[in-house]
């Protein structure tokens, strides 16, 4: 009598449903860290344009960045500055800064662009990956993806 080779219908289908299930457990997993990675990657990155904030503010005479007539929170991040917060060496030593090399992209939107005002945003907007208010130096990041239309508040505090 010959030996038996091979494997069943049975047996396969049953391989074939237990894998079912287990991607059916492991997909929706990476999904969520990946949700997860850009939310810990723009929190991190609010966290470090905050404290450069700080700092700019500590070495300008508590003034926040951008306050300079003609100097908006870009340049101030990404120059250097005197006491002043501008980069005219005639009105003093040019010493302070390069707080970033360049403003980091948000991972919502990627997108590095900052739109500043003297007050909050009522409603975010696609074109733009973070807010920053030149009053009380609150920086935010949108949350939007580009294709999305705003309609209501999207800023991540």
């Amino acid at each position: 009598m010959r030996a038996k080779s091979g494997f069943t219908l049975v047996e396969i289908l049953i391989v074939v449903v237990i894998l079912g299930i287990l991607a059916a457990i492991v997909i929706p997993q990476f999904t969520s860290a990946s949700s997860e990675a850009k939310l810990s990657a723009l929190r991190s990155d609010l966290q470090t344009v905050r404290s450069q904030i700080e700092l700019y503010k500590i070495q300008h005479t508590d003034a926040f960045p951008g306050a300079a007539a003609g100097f908006d929170f870009v340049a101030a991040m990404t120059t250097k500055t005197n006491s002043y917060g501008n980069a005219d060496a005639a009105q003093g030593e040019v010493k302070y800064g390069r707080y970033m090399e360049v403003m980091p992209k948000n991972p919502y939107n990627e997108l590095n662009t900052v739109a500043e005002a003297d007050t909050t945003p009522t409603a975010a907007t696609n074109s733009t990956g973070w807010y920053y208010n030149k009053t009380d130096g609150t920086f935010k990041a949108n949350d939007l993806n580009t294709n999305v239309t705003p309609s209501v508040e999207h800023w991540i505090e």
